[in-house]
This record gives C-alpha cells, sequence and structure tokens, in this order.
C-alpha cells in the first residue's frame, strides 16, 4: 500500500516512465477541452492517436502538427459513422481505448452495444467508474455507478466491484477498502439493496473477489473519516480510510460527482468499464484537465 499511487502527479509521472505509448481512438474532438487533454498527453509521451471524424476540423491543432508521427487520421464526415468505424476498430485490436469527443454519448453507445459490431462482451456489465482527488483527502477514491446504471442488480454490483478491484490493484492497491454506501449502517428490506450488501459481503469473504475489505452499509463519512466511525462506535474493518465507495444507485453518485467537483474542487476521472477496452465518456462540459485525467485512467487500466 506504501506504493500506491495516490494522485494524478503520481499517476501521470508512473505513465511517463513506461515508456509505452496506448493507441487511443479519438471520436470527433471539435471542442477545446478535448484537443488541450490529448495535446498534454501526446507531448507526455503515453498516448498516440487515431483521429476519427472530420479532419478538416482538427488538423490544424498545434500539437497533433509537432508530434505528427504519433497521430493518423480517419476523415469521417458524419459522427455516427465516426463512431461506428472507432468501435470497429477497437473490436479488431487496431486501437486500445476510445475518447468520445463532440458526440453525443446515446449515439456512441448505440455503437459499443451494436449486436454486429459493438465492443461489449456477451454477459458483461456496462458500467461507469469514477476516479477522484479530493483536496482534503490523503489518497485516491474510486466510486461507482455515476453515470450508467440507474439501480444496479446484485449482478451488476458484483461485477462493479470485480472491475474496481481489479483496477485498484493496477493502482497498486494490493488491497483495496471497498465501503457499500448508505444513509445508515442498518440493513432493512425497506431498502433492498442492503440485503445484496450483505451477500457482497458473503461473497468477498468467500474469496470471489481476491484480496479485498469490503464492508457496509455504511454512510459516506464514516467510510472516509476514521473519527466519525470511532464518535459513532463503529467498529468496521475500513476503518474509515476506503479505498472505494459503491453507491446505491445512480441518483446518489451522480449527486457525489457534481458536488465534489464544484464544492470541493476535486480533480476527477471516469471511464466505462464492461467493453473490450475502455472508454473515456467525459461529458462535452468537463475541463481539459478532467478529460486529461481520464486519459491516463484509460492508459493504466
Amino acid at each position: 500500500m506504501n506504493n500506491a499511487i495516490k494522485d494524478f502527479s503520481q499517476l501521470t509521472d508512473y505513465l511517463k516512465k513506461q515508456s509505452i505509448r496506448k493507441k487511443v481512438a479519438v471520436i470527433c474532438a471539435y471542442d477545446d477541452h478535448t484537443e488541450s487533454a490529448i495535446s498534454e498527453a501526446l507531448k507526455d509521451g503515453f498516448v498516440s492517436l487515431v483521429m476519427v471524424g472530420d479532419q478538416d476540423k482538427v488538423k490544424n491543432y498545434p500539437a497533433l502538427q509537432q508530434f505528427s508521427e504519433f497521430v493518423s487520421y480517419v476523415d469521417i464526415k458524419d459522427s455516427d459513422e465516426a463512431a461506428r468505424v472507432a468501435v470497429t476498430m477497437a473490436r479488431n485490436g487496431e486501437v486500445d481505448i476510445l475518447m468520445k469527443g463532440i458526440i453525443n454519448t446515446d449515439n456512441l453507445l448505440r455503437a459499443i452495444l451494436n449486436k454486429e459490431y459493438g465492443i461489449l462482451p456477451s454477459g458483461k456489465v456496462m458500467t461507469h467508474l469514477a476516479l477522484i482527488k479530493i483536496p482534503t483527502y490523503d489518497k485516491f477514491l474510486f466510486f461507482t455507478d455515476a453515470a450508467v446504471i440507474p439501480c444496479p442488480s446484485l449482478e451488476q454490483r458484483s461485477a462493479m466491484i470485480e472491475y474496481v478491484v481489479n483496477i485498484c490493484r493496477k493502482f497498486k492497491i494490493d488491497t483495496p477498502r471497498v465501503a457499500l454506501t448508505h444513509c445508515t449502517e442498518k440493513v432493512s428490506p425497506k431498502f433492498p439493496f442492503t440485503l445484496d450488501y450483505e451477500t457482497i459481503k458473503a461473497k468477498a469473504k468467500a474469496g470471489d473477489f481476491g484480496s479485498v475489505i469490503i464492508d457496509g452499509p455504511m454512510d459516506v463519512k464514516t467510510a472516509c473519516d476514521s473519527e466519525s466511525s470511532e464518535i459513532k462506535g463503529i467498529n468496521s474493518p475500513i476503518e474509515g480510510k476506503a479505498d472505494v465507495l459503491i453507491f446505491p444507485e445512480i441518483e446518489s453518485g451522480n449527486t457525489f460527482y457534481k458536488a465534489m467537483t464544484l464544492f470541493a474542487k476535486a480533480d476527477i476521472a471516469g471511464l466505462l468499464l464492461g467493453p473490450s477496452c475502455p472508454v473515456i465518456l467525459s461529458s462535452r462540459s468537463d475541463s481539459g484537465e478532467s478529460k486529461y485525467y481520464s486519459i491516463a485512467m484509460a492508459c493504466i487500466s
């Protein structure tokens, strides 16, 4: 755990030292924030790019000209066709990562989920994983799902945990602490997901997720603050040091996402997991810095 990657500076430094460039297909990169993100990643040396979309709208980006040996183009005017081509490239193993630019999320998801050329393997769960660095917390905090699954089933929540635990290990967190969140610490039939929490803890105890600490239900403050845990008399192996928050449903996850970025000025990244390659599905309004961090997160995942 002492070697764990704890912030975005450590993450990007780690990637720079790997001397590996992941190939990213960037779909319709027609906005300043996407240009900023891919430019920084190019300069830092951990990506090469396939620009899929209208070449006339991107060919004058300075970084693409400066690092032209690491940039190729697929000139397509129609955004839906650009999504189809990029997804097909991912399916064929020609690129390692997909990144959304100025294209409607639903249009890209339709390509990802297409039965003929899509990239979500049969039986796999697609979910969103966010990575956040809050100034007052001494390490990264992963959380899910803030964007895709409205009310996760037991199967979906178990898949979320499997995905995030695997990614935690890429960040050198050997035994992630996963908090199953709720507004109280009580299991109740009034909140059926808390019954699922009991099943998940039993699966963890049986070794289904490998080396991991899972507990809940618990609120976010108890999960992330040892003093609060002590005051409330909660004896949990999480010990107020959560690495991961699993939210009950999309409303709470999305509210946490927006609140932390607005009020706590937290740095954030996010990915779609479940498809055969990581998908950077940032909002069109996300900052260039957030999109850059999402590229870094994808490159280590």
